[in-house]
């Protein structure tokens, strides 16, 4: 490695946003530069992102972390959620505001679709998940309203690529946030132009796919001095902010091991060297998505510490009281054990207008003990959790063999409550950290585009070296494993 390369990370979260400044020498070192909000906001009927204050909050992080740098910044590089997409006319300019994900466009757009194209079908094609908010279904959603807004559009970029496009002057997708789309057919390793001609999706905005770590060029020379840069180049890390979360995994090789990236959602699986559709893999409904080094993540979506946060706003802005996170995670604790259980990725914890009611009429409605106080909405929340990740894990195992070790990254790794109940639950140990594994991610594909290191095992020898790993031991099996048994009975009941 050089003496030090000083590097850019832009993360952006479907709540906010940050900037954080790498430094890579013998190890690798962080400074969170900026951090700033982000949200949906209502405009003409739809849902959408505030795109143009987003762009300008990455450029202000930009510029504040070159101005901290006290030095040359080498390279810098974007990651965002997956599935959403904006579209630019002849212009080169957006045709509107980027859609949220969120939007009810989608709405009975699976049921569309499955009408043209076979649900089976569509996953043999593309290996994906099938969640309401996929691209496709936004596409599909936006081709049936009439707008003709897709004839119009001359490309189609998904998030990161439009910052990117408009750091560079460059329109290309990356490969990770592509195969978000539901429009890739990951063994032809392509677009799925014969499905999207098929539901009648126009394919002609499909730009040129690029793999991680691809750099794109210099920062347009007017922006770059704006933003006080100098030789930067712009490099397309994992774009998808799970490829760079995994990418950080601080695994061995040689051993079989798992992921949970957990955050607002949780994401567990494995990487692979292929895709791996298959039926079961259909019917437990697993994804595959691009990742670092010509890999797939297959993986499944859990609704993760949304059900925390949700309750945890609710309360403060309703009741007047503002729980931190510790202290929920303290009264979590503190409360009786193996009471009451939800199925986190039920409907009923889509987007509730009371999410600790929620929780109560979902336990109520299973012939459950209703947690009342929210010391047992709480301790309810994290079992749920640790039970819903038992039950995805078994499906891994099922899938692709024997696992011996789950790494949990990302900012739900500093929780111990929930990595011990996890443990616990899963009977098999918990490797912690780091939290700040998307950034981490993102700047050591930067990193070895950089020609700093030469494999993602090099980047996970780096990422064991720099940050501190928490192991936790499976204890309790015993009650966990009845604790399992009666939620799996609860689950049943929710769907009769």
């Amino acid at each position: 490695m050089a003496a030090s390369r000083k590097m850019i990370a832009i993360d952006l979260g479907a709540s906010s946003g940050r900037t954080i400044l790498g430094e890579l020498g013998r190890k690798l070192s962080l400074r969170e530069i900026h951090r700033f909000p982000n949200g949906p906001v209502s405009d003409s009927g739809r849902m959408r992102w505030d795109f143009d204050r987003l762009w300008q909050s990455v450029q202000e992080g930009i510029r504040r972390a070159s101005a901290n740098a006290g030095g040359d910044i080498a390279s810098l590089g974007l990651d965002t959620w997956g599935v959403d997409y904006g579209l630019l006319g002849e212009d080169g300019r957006l045709l509107e505001p980027p859609v949220h994900y969120r939007d009810s466009r989608t709405n009975g757009m699976m049921d569309f679709a499955f009408k043209r194209v076979p649900r089976k079908e569509i996953y043999e094609t593309t290996g994906l998940q099938f969640l309401q908010l996929n691209t496709l279904y936004q596409l599909l959603a936006e081709q049936t309203s009439g707008s003709g807004l897709l004839e119009k559009a001359k490309t189609l970029l998904m998030i990161p690529d439009v910052f990117d496009y408009l750091l560079t002057g460059i329109a290309k997708a990356e490969l990770t946030d592509v195969t978000t789309t539901q429009c890739y057919d990951p063994r032809a390793r392509a677009w799925a132009r014969p499905l999207l001609e098929r539901l009648g999706i126009p394919t002609h905005f499909l730009p040129e796919i690029i793999p991680p770590g691809t750099p794109l060029g210099a920062v347009r020379p007017e922006l770059a001095a704006r933003l006080e840069l100098h030789g930067a180049r712009v490099i397309a890390p994992g774009c998808h902010d799970t490829a760079s979360a995994v990418a950080a995994v601080p695994a061995r090789e040689g051993g079989k091991w798992a992921y949970l990236s957990s955050g607002t959602w949780s994401l567990m699986g494995v990487e692979l060297p292929e895709p791996h559709i298959t039926e079961t893999a259909l019917a437990y409904n697993f994804t595959n998505e691009g990742g670092i080094g010509g890999t797939f993540r297959f993986l499944k979506n859990i609704s993760g510490l949304w059900l925390l946060q949700e309750c945890l706003r609710y309360w403060r802005e309703h009741d007047g009281e503002d729980i931190s996170y510790a202290e929920a995670v303290a009264r979590a604790k503190a409360a009786r054990p193996f009471q009451s259980w939800v199925d986190p990725d039920a409907p009923d914890f889509n987007t509730p207008a009371s999410m600790p009611e929620a929780i109560s009429q979902y336990c109520s409605n299973t012939g459950q003990v209703v947690p009342r106080t929210r010391d047992e909405i709480l301790r309810t929340v994290f079992e749920s959790l640790a039970l819903k990740y038992r039950s995805v894990f078994d499906m891994l195992r099922e899938m692709v063999g024997g696992i011996q070790v789950l790494h949990i990254v990302g900012g739900g790794s500093a929780n111990e409550l929930l990595n011990q109940f996890s443990a616990n639950a899963l009977g098999v140990q918990v490797l912690a950290g780091p939290v700040e594994a998307t950034a981490i991610g993102n700047l050591m594909v930067q990193a070895m585009a950089l020609g700093e290191v030469r494999s993602t095992a090099e980047i996970r020898t780096v990422v064991r070296d720099s940050f501190p790993v928490a192991l936790f031991e499976p204890q309790d099996s015993g009650d966990w494993e009845d604790a399992y048994g009666r939620w799996r009975e609860v689950i049943v009941k929710s769907v009769a």
